[in-house]
């Protein structure tokens, strides 16, 4: 695949059009609102039996019933690792199968310092809490043919620390700006799938991340301070719609073509270069290590996605 700018697909629906998915179960996470119900909703058109999670199971319910999708509603507060490790225990109970995982939700921008565990509430949500997630549910991902699609950005390449992750001052305490912190979260959800992709690969199940591209209406700014919410309300008429912004990783989840890539970062479709850091194996086998302890400080539970 080559890099480039222009997407073979414009919509999500375009991505997986014409696939039957009714064999097919699709966990996601963020399913109520923006790239996530787009995702959801897109995917139990094709015939998707949908894992919905969202922060309160009438939350997730409520998104199954609006688009009539066959699936399970779970509770997953993102900002409660507490909370992540019920919702696995609640999923691999079922014992199904998952063919793909799609990790969509996510949060940015928080005007000033929010922490919960310790930790900077951005790194959390997006990243951490993803981690421990798809590390728990490993088990019930399919092998062969199973998928694991981690939404991250291109703030990955311009906002991120200039060391890439700040192992030191992962709280925040040290020095806090918004946009940095949301850049390193990305950078971790990058870094995360590219390791992942090579812990998993005797099991031949794939992990891409991707930057779903500037997107209009997901909710994601609402947290932005003045003027940066209003400038970002004017930016949006050049910004994709939801429906655009959900491409990408629709894609990733269900289409063919995409079988057997694995370990990239994508942008509209195709494999782009992402982040230097994403050379780096030294990095990401340190944030791995302390990603499993920060989880298991909080919440006992151990990674099972190992070598």
């Amino acid at each position: 695949m080559k890099n480039s700018q222009t997407s073979p697909y414009q919509t999500a629906a375009e991505a997986v059009a014409g696939l039957d998915l009714s064999t097919q179960t699709i966990l996601i996470t963020g399913c109520n609102s923006g790239l996530g119900f787009e995702t959801m909703r897109v995917l139990a058109s094709r015939g998707a039996f949908v894992v919905a999670l969202a922060r309160t199971r009438s939350l997730a319910q409520e998104s199954l019933s609006k688009v009539g999708a066959r699936g399970l509603a779970v509770e997953c507060d993102l900002s409660d690792l507490k909370s992540v490790a019920t919702a696995i225990k609640t999923i691999l109970s079922t014992n199904r199968k998952l063919d793909a995982v799609v990790a969509s939700a996510g949060i940015v921008g928080a005007k000033a310092l929010v922490k919960k565990h310790g930790i900077e509430i951005q790194f959390l949500v997006n990243y951490l809490a993803h981690f421990a997630l798809v590390n728990g549910l490993s088990r019930a991902i399919k092998d062969h043919t199973g998928r694991i699609v981690i939404v991250s950005s291109d703030a990955s390449e311009k906002q991120a620390p200039k060391e890439g992750i700040r192992f030191d001052d992962l709280s925040g305490d040290k020095t806090y700006s918004p946009f940095v912190f949301y850049g390193q979260s990305k950078l971790a959800c990058s870094l995360y799938a590219k390791e992942l992709a090579r812990r998993l690969a005797s099991r031949c199940i794939v992990v891409n991340s991707l930057h779903p591209g500037a997107v209009r209406g997901t909710g994601l700014n609402k947290n932005l301070a003045f003027p940066l919410n209003v400038l970002l309300k004017l930016a949006s008429f050049f910004m994709k719609s939801v429906e655009e912004g959900a491409t990408t990783q629709t894609y990733l989840a269900a289409n063919p073509a995409v079988a057997d890539v694995t370990g990239q970062y994508f942008k509209n479709c195709q494999v782009a270069t992402g982040s230097r850091f994403l050379s780096d194996e030294a990095i990401a086998l340190r944030l791995w290590a302390v990603s499993e302890e920060l989880v298991q400080a909080v919440s006992g539970s151990e990674s099972v996605a190992r070598e």
